[in-house]
């Protein structure tokens, strides 16, 4: 049974974090004077106001960041680096406070926001180590008419556009490589959890990022905003995470001025275990890959395909561990799983989960909206799923698990490949060579074999077709905030 408990308050003021807009390293008012309300999804109560920034504030930004960049460019590499690994350990000095902030206005279970928060310091040290290693080449060309020399210069002033799911992780994930390249940034985050980006953006202040290099605004009209920004000359970078269809509308936004893009966008993961598998590390994976962060992550299982011959035990283990999870406002120690992030998120899984139950799909566990405040869905783990049910093929973003059954792997292949999303793939199975076989056939950026997690600041993050362009992380994500500098001369 998923137990639910009295909602109780957090100890945390949200009214003493900065709301306004961070520009040129002040705190600023909106142009407009609106403000936006945020909300706490467990109570649905309102957490805070925060400024509502116009295209006018949107260019004051990039001003700020324009007056930053000849310097920040110039700053030694070290001293960027010291910068950033000062960020990591107040992050890190801070991580219980961070964590609860986190939970409070996004809903994630208290246990999965600390983890966010250490994967987010991470990209701060990560690249503190990565900025001195920016390292160009020389060689001869072939015909012996001149050297080849190649550097890498920071790119320029970069929008940088986050989603509310990982509030914390998204930002560093993209302020940590462009500041070690030596760009400054314009952080977008969303309005649903735009508490967490500023304090990164007072953390990163108090780390000694000098005026200018990172300023942050949020708005309700972010179409315009985030228009005006790329359609601004002095602007050379988007990088955005979010759902593909918006990703595709700034792609076409971008294209006018050919800015420099990296997209990482939404996915549909499938989850396939073979005959071979051992079921109890399956089921623990599925865990890690469904349920962290409720769900709500673009690298979650969405799709199990299971061989027929232990589906029926794989089913059970996994109803059982899921429908035991404790659901509860996210922000209390024994809480599993916390709600969805808003009102919106919640009827779309109602609304998935109705369809594949009208197509025929069995309910082993949850199924059904929970009567209480907050927007709360059971772990959910439905069976017989039929192929054309809407959750195998859009993101679900929510806790549920659609198990489909499979003969051979050549079907599963083909089952795991029928998506326009290629973002992670999980594989389960104790031959070697049949793993390493398949991973290398599922058209996705990422494959997780026999693991539930492949997220890892020192890894290239990303998918293929429409789950993006580029990656995060590891030596790449940096090499995302430069441009390639070629020098033909002769000695």
């Amino acid at each position: 049974m998923n137990s639910v408990t009295a909602i109780k308050s957090s100890k945390i003021d949200t009214h003493s974090i900065p709301s306004d807009l961070f520009i040129g390293g002040k705190w600023i008012k909106p142009s407009s004077g609106k403000r936006i309300d945020v909300f706490n999804p467990s109570t649905e109560e309102r957490l805070a106001t925060i400024a509502d920034a116009t295209v006018e504030d949107g260019i004051s930004a990039v001003d700020a960041a324009a007056a930053a960049a000849k310097g920040w460019a110039k700053t030694a590499p070290r001293k960027r680096a010291e910068i950033l690994l000062k960020a990591y350990n107040l992050m890190m000095a801070k991580a219980d406070w961070l964590a609860e902030l986190i939970s409070i206005e996004n809903g994630k279970a208290l246990a999965d926001a600390k983890g966010e928060v250490n994967y987010a310091a991470e990209f701060f040290r990560w690249y503190a180590e990565e900025a001195v290693r920016i390292n160009g080449d020389i060689s001869i060309a072939p015909g012996g008419a001149n050297r080849i020399m190649v550097q890498y210069q920071p790119v320029g002033i970069s929008v940088l556009v986050t989603p509310w799911n990982f509030p914390a992780a998204m930002a560093t994930r993209k302020i940590g490589p462009a500041l070690a390249a030596g760009c400054t940034c314009i952080l977008k985050p969303a309005t649903e959890t735009p508490l967490t980006a500023f304090a990164m953006v007072e953390i990163l202040a108090e780390a000694g990022v000098p005026d200018g290099v990172v300023n942050v605004i949020t708005t309700s009209s972010p179409g315009p905003v985030i228009s005006a920004m790329l359609h601004d000359p002095r602007v050379r970078k988007l990088s955005f995470t979010g759902s593909t269809g918006v990703g595709r509308r700034l792609l076409r936004e971008a294209s006018d001025c050919v800015i420099n893009c990296s997209m990482e966008l939404g996915g549909n993961a499938p989850f396939i275990v073979f005959e071979d598998a051992d079921i109890d590390a399956a089921i623990e994976g599925a865990m890690i890959a469904k349920m962290r962060n409720g769900g709500e992550a673009c690298t979650a299982a969405n799709r199990f395909y299971i061989h027929e011959s232990i589906y029926d035990a794989f089913a059970k283990k996994l109803s059982a561990k899921m429908g035991a999870m404790n659901v509860d406002d996210g922000w209390l120690p024994g809480t599993q799983c916390g709600p969805l992030v808003n009102a919106p998120s919640l009827q779309k899984v109602v609304r998935f989960v109705d369809d594949a139950v009208a197509r025929g799909a069995k309910v082993l566990t949850g199924g059904k909206k929970l009567d209480r405040k907050g927007y709360f869905y059971p772990p959910t783990v439905l069976t017989d799923v039929a192929p054309n049910s809407e959750l195998l093929h859009d993101e679900i973003f929510g806790p549920v698990a659609a198990l489909v059954s499979f003969k051979t792997e050549d079907e599963v292949i083909a089952l795991a490949n029928d998506t326009e999303y290629g973002l992670v793939s999980y594989v389960y199975t104790q031959n070697l060579a049949r793993g390493l076989r398949v991973s290398e056939q599922l058209d996705a950026g990422m494959v997780a074999l026999n693991r539930g997690l492949v997220s890892d600041p020192a890894a290239p993050f990303g998918g293929t077709k429409q789950s993006g362009l580029g990656r995060e992380g590891a030596h790449h994500g940096l090499l995302e905030f430069t441009e390639a500098k070629y020098i033909a001369t002769s000695w």
